[in-house]
């Protein structure tokens, strides 16, 4: 059951947080950032909070990809609470003044193709259990 489970709840629940001033305060948390270094070319490079928060997205989007990929019965309700997470960011991002942030619409974004890839993976693999004789 736990397999059912969408990953991109964790980016949806952490921003959340962020918002709640768990990360730190200010007007922008997701500005705030976490480390740099000197490159050996001479730029710097650094990673804000907003920046992470964005790289986890995407990390959960591979893993929700793998999980498409199998069929079980699971993989339906994957993607039904998929659909959920997905409508939960929108909802969230239409009503809540927090939320209309780059950051968020990204991870929206990120929700979305999960969504979009799921039903067509699961649509491609059903086709090929398909036997015509």
């Amino acid at each position: 059951m736990f397999g059912a489970v969408p990953l991109l709840i964790v980016p949806f629940v952490l921003y959340n947080l962020g918002l709640l001033g768990i990360f730190g305060g200010g007007d922008d948390p997701w500005a705030s950032e976490i480390f740099s270094f000197r490159m050996m070319s001479g730029g710097v490079f650094s990673m804000t909070l907003g920046d992470l928060i964005v790289l986890i997205g995407l990390i959960f989007l591979f893993l929700e990809m793998v999980k498409s990929a199998r069929t079980t019965t699971a993989s339906i309700m994957d993607h039904l609470l998929s659909t959920l997470v997905f409508v939960a960011f929108l909802v969230e991002f239409l009503l809540v003044k927090g939320a209309a942030h780059s950051i968020f619409f990204t991870l929206m974004i990120i929700a979305l193709f999960d969504v979009l890839a799921g039903f067509a993976v699961s649509m491609r693999s059903a086709s090929r259990d398909i036997n015509l004789n």
